[in-house]
């Protein structure tokens, strides 16, 4: 499409003579019409003169139809028709309303003006027929040479400026989308970068709890280990006593049978009844091995704990025995698991990875309590399944619990999302397990069915190729 004015116009008309005239019009001889020069230079001033000094350019047609196949050409050849003088009557073929009609099916940008002595229609109803208010105007028959050229200037004109605000709204359109995609693309790349800030807040707020956890270990470990000890050995002292106490009641039993007053041996018999020694004798020891057994599982759960926090780690990645973090973040969440399910364990002979251990616990511990939370009213069942494939290991964690809908599993990883009831979870557990998973260049994928249970499962490379950020 040039941006040249277009001059360009066609004439449709049935009498060879109206052409004549029109080319006479619009297409003079330079040296032939000074007085219609002058006439236009007082009409249109000395820039419109200069204008108008632009030769039309005007193609005939003496038929609608041969008309239309002019405006098909031309626009095929991308030099469309600026305007076109179309006769209201032509007795064969398509009148002008018909013509008009075709002609804007085919270039609805085309300048119209209608040719007329007389008509069929009036003014009004040609405008409702054609709906062409803003680009159809009326030349009376017989027409005045001034207001053909004047028609022409003006049309022609208008069809440039027409052009042009059409380019230039196109402009603005593509300058308004280039912005708004601009804008998009900033809008979303803030919301990324407050959904990253809100996940390094959760992880730091998360890492201070691990802390915490950590430094309550390493107290408790001190403060309960010490105790434990003198216990244990006491426990220990007291069971060799109590055999040494019994080999020597063992003998006072023997040396009964030398005594030789009837009284004596009486009151003694009926003292070992009333305290029972022979009840004593047996359970003494019993309770010695269960205080023993009582202190081990303290001291069992103090090692679990320290086990679980890692706080002599200092976020390090290291070769660690998943097979026993597993079980250490078991122990750390029984009392979560005992009144809601059963656990079943089958992750045996599993490899020690390179990982940050307190954090694959923390994720270990995120699915298991997620999964008894997920129980109905009966008790259910969590499996832990794991094994190692290649390079890689895999761990399963599997619940029947009440499940969740498609619409949900798309939006569990999102931070804070939770169908927890307000005050029951914070929408970050998932989330954060998510990214630690990530962060160890591993998957985290899951499979739910309602009614029937969840599935996660987590894939792991054995060795890192990175450290930690």
């Amino acid at each position: 499409m040039t941006t040249q004015p277009n001059r360009r116009i066609l004439l449709v008309d049935d009498t060879p003579s109206i052409h004549d005239d029109f080319r006479k019009i619009l297409m003079p001889a330079r040296d032939e019409s000074p007085d219609l020069d002058l006439m236009e230079a007082e009409l249109f001033g000395q820039a419109d003169k200069t204008a108008g000094n632009e030769r039309f350019e005007l193609d005939s047609a003496y038929a609608g139809k041969e008309g239309l196949a002019l405006v098909e050409q031309s626009l095929a050849q991308q030099r469309p028709y600026a305007l076109a003088f179309v006769d209201m009557r032509m007795p064969s073929g398509w009148d002008g309303v018909e013509t008009i009609r075709h002609l804007w099916q085919a270039d609805p940008q085309l300048q119209i003006v209608v040719c007329t002595a007389y008509t069929d229609y009036s003014w009004e109803d040609l405008l409702e027929r054609l709906h062409g208010h803003d680009r159809l105007l009326i030349l009376k028959k017989p027409f005045d040479n001034i207001e053909v050229q004047q028609l022409a200037n003006t049309l022609t004109n208008k069809w440039d400026m027409t052009l042009q605000a059409n380019l230039q709204m196109h402009h603005l359109e593509e300058l308004v989308k280039q912005r708004t995609q601009a804008l998009t693309q900033a809008s979303l790349a803030l919301q990324h970068e407050i959904d990253e800030r809100k996940q390094l807040e959760s992880q730091l707020v998360q890492s201070e709890k691990l802390a915490s956890l950590g430094q309550l270990a390493a107290g408790v470990a001190h403060e309960i280990n010490n105790p434990i000890g003198f216990i244990g050995s006491n426990l220990g002292t007291l069971d060799g006593y109590f055999n040494q106490l019994q080999e020597m009641l063992d003998a006072y039993r023997r040396a009964e049978e030398g005594i030789a007053s009837p009284e004596l041996l009486g009151a003694l018999q009926a003292l070992r009844e009333r305290i029972e020694l022979d009840f004593l004798k047996d359970d003494i020891p019993l309770l010695i091995r269960e205080s023993k057994d009582g202190i081990a599982r303290v001291g069992q759960i103090v090692k679990d704990l320290k086990n679980f926090s890692r706080v002599d780690s200092n976020q390090e990645w290291q070769w660690s025995n998943l097979q026993q973090g597993i079980d250490s973040t078991l122990n750390i969440v029984a009392n979560e698991l005992k009144y809601k399910a059963d656990v079943v364990r089958d992750y045996a002979g599993l490899p020690e990875i390179e990982c940050l251990p307190s954090q694959i616990n923390q994720v270990i511990m995120n699915l298991v309590v997620n999964a008894a939370q997920a129980m109905g009213p009966e008790r259910g069942t969590i499996s832990l399944r794991g094994g190692s494939s290649g390079e890689r290991v895999w761990l399963e964690v599997e619940d029947n619990g009440s499940g969740m809908t498609p619409q949900t599993l798309q939006k569990i990883f999102d931070p804070f999302f939770t169908t927890k009831p307000v005050g029951k979870g914070t929408g970050l557990g998932l989330s954060l397990s998510y990214g630690i998973v990530q962060k160890h260049a591993g998957q985290i994928s899951v499979s739910s069915e309602p009614g029937v249970g969840t599935t996660f499962r987590i894939e792991l490379p054995i060795r890192q190729n990175r450290t930690a950020s």
